[in-house]
């Protein structure tokens, strides 16, 4: 009966797995497919050619104006001798095609803000792509635990099994009693329970990895991969200046300030007045006039003050912007630096630990099937292996996600 529900219980399993697992990713490419595939990703791209959109609205010039006017006789006794109204000696004409001149380099300024905003929107897509990769890597972390745990369930249940068989024997031969055997078979159908528990968070984590990674297909977890591709040996000073460099938030603050300044030059050229010139064509009764059209706004109470003051706050806040986020980042890379050492060492002990918890369960397991010790120590050190083995495990999750969130706040991760 046991051999059969294992039988049963591993073809299950191995149907499931099977299933969801057509090809293994590594972090670094899971990292890539989501970049590449992430759908809100590719939403938030658009962004740059709709920004750049905006540099070839900035470099158009103003269209000229064709302005008609025509008039006739009121009065038929004011006719010319013989002529009706539509006739040309009863008829003035008015043609007139001007054109607006953009001064004080409004244009260039205009090409300016617009090539300094694109370049922003270029930034923050940068730093949305960072966001994007965290979200990625952390549901890779997510996946990968809920993998090992499974993989954990399985081993140890797998070896109550073992020992359970053995029990019914050793029963039989009246080696041990009625509540051992009573006992290994509850811890069995313990782990049984904790199996379809794991396998399900693990199918529950692959698939919200493959809404990020924007993939149609299932996938799977290598867990072989040993994520870990860069030493940090940089002292946290170091790496809050790497930060400033690559940071897609950071450099999206700093272009800002630069388009702020550039908006400042823009709206105090908009002050200056937009001279209109063109040229009139005035037929009056059959006598042609020629002239020439010209107007231009004199500012004595609109100079465009209020944009300017604007102009100037925005700058202000951009500034103040630029300068809190330089704070964050500080405080960000140092904790994130402290965290990553911190599980650094643990996931060292937790190494050692590991290694005697496996020596003291053989020697248990060892020691128990041969009567030289009693069930109860050999359940405390079976307890104690697989708690030893999660405890590791999630300090190895632990140890990896900081490393991600080190590579997330210093802006490294989209480089992997």
């Amino acid at each position: 009966m046991i051999a059969k529900r294992i039988f049963f219980v591993s073809l299950w399993l191995s149907a499931v797995l099977t299933a969801s697992a057509q090809q293994a990713f590594t972090l670094k490419h899971a990292l890539e497919v989501s970049k590449a595939n992430n759908p809100f990703l590719k939403s938030a791209a658009l962004n740059i050619p709709i920004a750049k959109a905006d540099i070839v609205t900035a470099g158009l010039r103003p269209n000229p104006v064709l302005n008609n006017q025509t008039l006739f006789l009121a009065n038929s006794s004011n006719f010319a001798p013989d002529t009706k109204v539509y006739n040309p000696k009863n008829r003035q004409v008015w043609w007139q095609l001007t054109k607006q001149f953009q001064m004080s380099h409004q244009r260039e300024y205009k090409i300016e803000v617009a090539e300094k905003n694109a370049a922003v929107a270029g930034n923050a897509y940068t730093d949305a792509e960072r966001n994007v990769l965290l979200d990625a890597g952390t549901r890779w972390l997510d996946a990968w635990l809920s993998s090992v745990n499974l993989e954990l369930i399985n081993e140890a249940k797998s070896n109550i099994d073992t020992l359970v068989q053995a029990n019914e024997i050793r029963l039989k031969n009246q080696v041990i009693s009625l509540s051992e055997l009573t006992r290994t078979q509850l811890l069995s159908d313990q782990y049984l329970l904790q199996q379809k528990s794991a396998t399900q968070a693990y199918l529950t984590a692959l698939k919200n990895l493959v809404l990020v990674t924007g993939i149609k297909d299932t996938m799977a977890i290598d867990t072989s991969d040993p994520v870990i591709s860069m030493a940090f040996i940089d002292k946290a000073d170091s790496l809050i200046q790497l930060s400033f460099q690559h940071r897609g938030d950071v450099l999206a603050a700093i272009g800002s300030i630069d388009a702020a300044k550039s908006n400042i030059r823009l709206q105090k050229a908009f002050s200056k007045p937009v001279p209109e010139l063109g040229f009139i064509w005035n037929p009056q009764n059959t006598v042609p006039y020629f002239g020439v059209f010209g107007t231009i706004e004199l500012p004595f109470f609109s100079r465009n003050q209020g944009e300017i003051r604007k102009s100037k706050v925005v700058l202000q806040q951009t500034e103040q912007s630029l300068y809190a986020l330089q704070q964050q980042v500080r405080t960000e890379v140092q904790t994130s630096y402290d965290a990553y050492k911190l599980s650094s060492e643990t996931v060292n002990k937790y190494t050692l630990i590991l290694q005697r918890a496996e020596q003291v369960l053989q020697s248990v397991k060892y020691a128990y099937t041969r009567g030289g010790t009693t069930i109860i120590d050999f359940l405390d050190a079976q307890r104690t292996w697989f708690d030893t083995q999660k405890n590791y495990y999630d300090a190895v999750y632990t140890y990896r996600k900081n490393y991600l969130q080190l590579l997330y706040v210093t802006g490294l991760i989209n480089q992997l």
